[in-house]
This record gives structure tokens, C-alpha cells and sequence, in this order.
């Protein structure tokens, strides 16, 4: 599936099919893309990431997310009984801040609009993640211990439900 975005300066952003065989190849993405904030918190341990990965892994939720056939990230959208959970959205260091994470976003919330669902997510306390979250539209719900938990609901009158 391509995504285009708005303005010709973001690449075409295309989400690929996992397989279980990729378990390894995403758990590297993970540890890549959190490893400079779990480090600054005094958190980073590869083996407790790849450990916390594996309990909730699921291919088929699972998509790559690929810039010019390079694959750059991942993202994990999973049902609920009321909306989607957006447990994982990872972009390599090297294409952050380029309005990949924006492109995958924003086809989430097409999803999720077209079929009047709510998109939950949850993020490290002390991640820039947080900023990335609440510009697009999420609102902040509960903090635990070490996450804070938003949600983003549909538009109003664009519920799935309405006919």
C-alpha cells in the first residue's frame, strides 16, 4: 500500500506485509529507534526490548514501512474491541524528522475514520514521541510510571455506525 503525501517534499511512503520469519529484522528496528531515549532515561536494555516485543509480536498486524524499497521503520496497528491500538511506531534515526512517521499517521486515521474508530497509543514518558503525538491530534488520557497513554478519537459525524 503507497501513500503520497500533501507536498512532493516527503518521499512516497509504501507499508509491506510482515512474516513471522522478520521477527528478528524488527526487533533490530526497535532497539535502533529507541535506544537514545531509553538510554537517556538510564532504561536501555536490548534484551528486555527484544523480550517485551515478542510477548505482544504479531505479523499480521504488523507492517514495514519502506522509502524508496529501503525499509526505515515499522508500524503495529492492532483491534480493539472500540478503536485501534497503535502499540508500535518505529522510524530508523537516519529518516526521522523527513514526515515519514506524519504519512503513516495519517493513513492510520484514514482507517480509522472510515470505520468511526477511536486510535489509542502509548509512549515513553521522557520520548520526543509525546510532541510527535499530541501534533497530530492525540490526547493525553493517563501517565503511568513510565508511559503516557492518548487517544484520538474520529471525527465528529463520521462514525461508521451513521448511515
Amino acid at each position: 500500500m503507497q501513500f503520497q503525501p500533501a507536498t512532493t517534499d516527503i518521499p512516497l511512503v509504501t507499508l509491506v506485509g510482515t512474516q513471522p520469519s522478520d521477527f528478528e529484522t524488527l526487533v533490530a528496528i526497535r532497539i535502533e529507534a529507541m535506544r537514545e531515549s531509553l538510554v537517556r532515561i538510564g532504561r536501555f536494555d536490548p534484551v528486555r526490548a527484544r523480550e517485551r516485543f515478542r510477548e505482544g509480536f504479531s505479523s499480521e498486524s504488523t507492517r514495514y514501512i519502506e522509502v524508496s524499497g529501503e525499509r526505515v521503520g515499522f508500524v503495529v496497528v492492532k483491534p480493539l474491541i472500540d478503536g485501534l491500538l497503535l502499540d508500535h511506531l518505529y522510524i530508523k534515526p537516519s529518516a526521522q524528522g523527513a514526515g515519514i512517521g506524519s504519512v503513516v499517521l495519517s493513513q492510520i486515521f484514514v482507517e480509522a475514520e472510515a470505520a468511526g474508530m477511536a486510535v489509542r497509543v502509548g509512549a515513553l514518558r521522557e520520548s520526543e514521541s509525546n510532541r510527535f503525538y499530541t501534533r497530530h491530534g492525540f490526547q493525553f488520557v493517563e501517565s503511568t510510571e513510565f508511559d503516557n497513554y492518548y487517544v484520538r478519537h474520529p471525527a465528529q459525524g463520521n462514525s461508521a455506525a451513521e448511515t
